[in-house]
């Protein structure tokens, strides 16, 4: 059985076997057969082909050697990490969390008793976990960002919470207008912020119930975000789209929608006005991202105008600002790429050197993003995310290529 090493990976390094205490050298392919099956339960046939297909990939950075998974398999989730220090870490990937069209309907198939409403906020994905004492943020994709990995010790004092909790993961959204990935605006958060929504055990991922988790942020001061409500199925429906409406009007994205001992996977319901956000900045950008955002978000419109049963002069309120999320942002690139400009995005992050930027940037490279750094002065990087699909195509359709 043949593995095709990656080109930074020893060909033998050390393991620290858990269970019997003794330390082991292996190469990688050793590894993948008689240990990687039995710590995540997964056939080693079917991960030698995963790892051959690079679907299992070898992962190097600074921070740590690792095991990638760029995608599911069997019931490992996508971004999982298996890392390599003195010990196995394991860090599970964040499983998705389904979307419900019709309120009523799905929560009443969905949950057996009472459920906790939580905001869902406008960030970006990570998972924090403690590997032998170092303090390390991964992004959904499974990809260490060193840019969180950073900051979230600064935003939060985690020490405490990782020497009593190394067994656990904080999942939470980075938010702020100084959030390199997602600038969204929260008053109560300003620059840059962290909330945290589940706590989950690393090598099973089995979340903390909602009790567990609210007890323990209390107890070591960590920021959480907002539980909105407790309800029973009966009257929960009524209470969300309640809230779901106040948000919106608040221009804040919606509700995450949790059973209170977390054995039942969790569902998302989004306002209107998230909605046309996400499509405002599709538009912008409609050759890279405006098929993938377009069907969902005009499908969710409908389903909720919907339920919530909407006057003709709501519903007319509604089809304007989803036509206006459209057109609007549209028409505004295509007279910047007129001009001979590039379809781009200018965000703003704090970095203390110009070497801690590029590396951020170097980090957004390995995730597909093309970006580079326009200006640096006083700890502060305008970094220009470039859609270049949206720029090239554009200019071919201005200067008469055919659609």
């Amino acid at each position: 059985m043949n593995v095709n090493m990656g080109k930074n990976f020893p060909k033998t390094f050390f393991f620290n076997c858990s269970s019997c205490g003794n330390n082991y050298e292996l190469t990688l392919d050793e590894f993948i057969v008689k240990e990687l099956p039995k710590i995540i339960d997964v056939d080693h046939n079917r991960l030698l082909e995963a790892y051959n297909n690079s679907n299992l990939k070898f992962y190097h950075s600074k921070y740590l050697n690792a095991l990638q998974f760029r995608k599911s398999l069997g019931k490992v989730e996508e971004g999982t990490m298996v890392c390599f220090d003195n010990e196995i870490h394991v860090i599970r990937g964040f499983p998705k969390i389904r979307r419900t069209l019709m309120l009523s309907k799905a929560l009443e198939k969905h949950f057996n008793g009472e459920i906790a409403v939580e905001e869902k906020m406008n960030g970006y994905n990570v998972r924090i976990a403690s590997i032998n004492g170092k303090i390390i943020a991964f992004t959904r994709g499974g990809y260490i960002c060193p840019y969180t990995t950073k900051k979230a010790p600064q935003l939060m004092d985690l020490n405490q919470f990782f020497q009593e909790h190394s067994d656990l993961v904080i999942c939470g959204e980075m938010i702020g207008v100084e959030n390199p990935y997602v600038s969204y605006y929260y008053p109560e958060i300003g620059e840059l912020g962290f909330r945290i929504f589940d706590l989950r055990k690393k090598q099973s991922n089995q979340p903390l119930s909602i009790k567990e988790k609210i007890s323990i942020l209390k107890k070591y001061n960590l920021p959480s975000v907002r539980l909105l409500g407790i309800y029973s199925l009966k009257e929960a429906p009524s209470n969300i789209l309640k809230l779901v409406k106040e948000l919106g009007e608040d221009n804040r994205e919606g509700v995450v929608i949790k059973d209170l001992k977390m054995q039942i996977p969790p569902l998302k319901y989004t306002s209107s006005q998230a909605h046309d956000d996400e499509l405002i900045y599709a538009f912008k950008y409609p050759f890279d991202l405006g098929k993938a955002f377009f069907f969902s978000r005009v499908i969710r419109e409908g389903f909720q105008a919907y339920e919530m049963n909407e006057s003709t002069e709501e519903l007319g309120k509604r089809a304007q600002r989803l036509g206006e999320s459209i057109l609007y942002p549209l028409m505004e690139t295509i007279e910047h790429v007129a001009e001979h400009e590039v379809a781009g995005e200018d965000l703003l992050m704090d970095a203390d050197t110009m070497e801690e930027a590029e590396e951020f940037v170097r980090h957004l490279r390995d995730l597909g993003v093309m970006a580079k750094i326009i200006k640096f002065k006083d700890s502060k990087a305008v970094i220009r995310r470039i859609h270049q699909s949206t720029t090239d195509k554009i200019n071919n359709y201005i200067n008469g290529g055919l659609y």
